[in-house]
């Protein structure tokens, strides 16, 4: 009688954290919404501009977010604050009925409907290189959950117009393995919690998904087998992990493990002993019940724009 309510409540907690980790932030009025025909469908992204407009073209960060969430609400977790500091374009764009299709059949609602989602991402990267003066060679994408399993998929089959990846809580899933050929060394930044409730980090099905509002059916390698796999792809060097400094006592330990690859690429993890479906440094948004802890260890949106910011495509 109460498994439907349970998988309500994790649907709930899935979609709140694919939104953004909690409040998202207040957006600048000139910050604006744009929405285009795609595939017989309205689409749209949210775009941020730095407010510093740096001269010149500037780099793109593409963010995504997870199963039940949307772009409004990914703005809260420190990208726009960061674009203003750094100089680049921060670029959220929504997903069909709130999903992406990262090849997960019906696990997704937009995998069900068989969306070109690469296509519509294909397309809005043409459009901020074309209209808002955005370095094709400086467009990186990162995601979380949903969101972060298509940032991988991303890194397979968009690689022409991607210089890094940094997807969060979302390994690669199975069914995009073999397909999956990079046209260069794709940098990937991967981080993890080792006690995601609902992402298992040592693969298998996903156990709330936006298709069948409850455990998926198709599976998503493990978190090791995801970093063998690019490793593998990228040419690596035997990869090293070293533990990182304790910044606070709550609960969580972070290793980092760092392959350096072909063409100066590299594939990292920061992998989360005792972090849970979360964003770190982010807010506690739900109880550790349902979506783990979050780690306050390190900045995950300033580590990641750090990582990708070094490549070039």
């Amino acid at each position: 009688m109460y498994a439907p309510r349970i998988a309500a409540t994790l649907l709930l907690s899935t979609a709140l954290m694919a939104a953004g980790c909690g409040h998202p932030l207040a957006r600048a009025a000139e910050d604006p919404t744009v929405t285009f025909d795609f595939g017989g469908l309205q689409r749209q992204y949210l775009i941020h501009y730095p407010a510093n407009h740096p001269s010149g073209p500037l780099p793109a960060v593409l963010v995504f977010h997870g199963g039940g969430g949307n772009a409004q609400t990914m703005t809260g977790i420190g990208f726009d604050k960061l674009a203003d500091a750094d100089g680049f374009i921060a670029v959220y764009p929504n997903g069909y009925q709130k999903s992406w299709n990262d090849g997960r059949g019906d696990d997704t609602n937009a995998s069900a409907a068989n969306i070109d989602d690469v296509g519509f991402v294909g397309a809005v990267i043409d459009r901020i290189i074309g209209g808002d003066n955005v370095d094709p060679t400086r467009v990186y994408a990162t995601g979380i959950s949903n969101g972060g399993m298509f940032t991988e998929d991303l890194g397979c089959r968009l690689s022409g117009k991607l210089a890094a990846i940094a997807p969060v809580a979302g390994p690669l899933p199975q069914a995009d393995q073999s397909a999956c050929t990079p046209s260069h060394p794709m940098p990937v930044l991967e981080i993890h919690g080792t006690s995601d409730p609902i992402v298992p980090y040592d693969g298998g099905v996903v156990r709330v998904t936006s298709g069948h509002h409850g455990p998926g059916s198709s599976p998503v390698l493990s978190v090791d087998a995801t970093q063998q796999f690019w490793r593998q792809q990228d040419g690596c060097t035997a990869a090293t992990t070293t533990p990182q400094p304790q910044r606070t006592d709550d609960g969580t330990t972070v290793t980092l493990t760092s392959s350096d690859c072909s063409g100066g690429a590299q594939v990292q993890l920061y992998s989360i002993a005792g972090g849970g479906h979360t964003w770190p440094d982010g807010p506690q948004y739900l109880p550790q019940a349902l979506v783990g802890k979050v780690s306050h260890q390190f900045d995950a949106t300033d580590v990641i724009w750090q990582f990708m910011s070094r490549f070039r495509n």
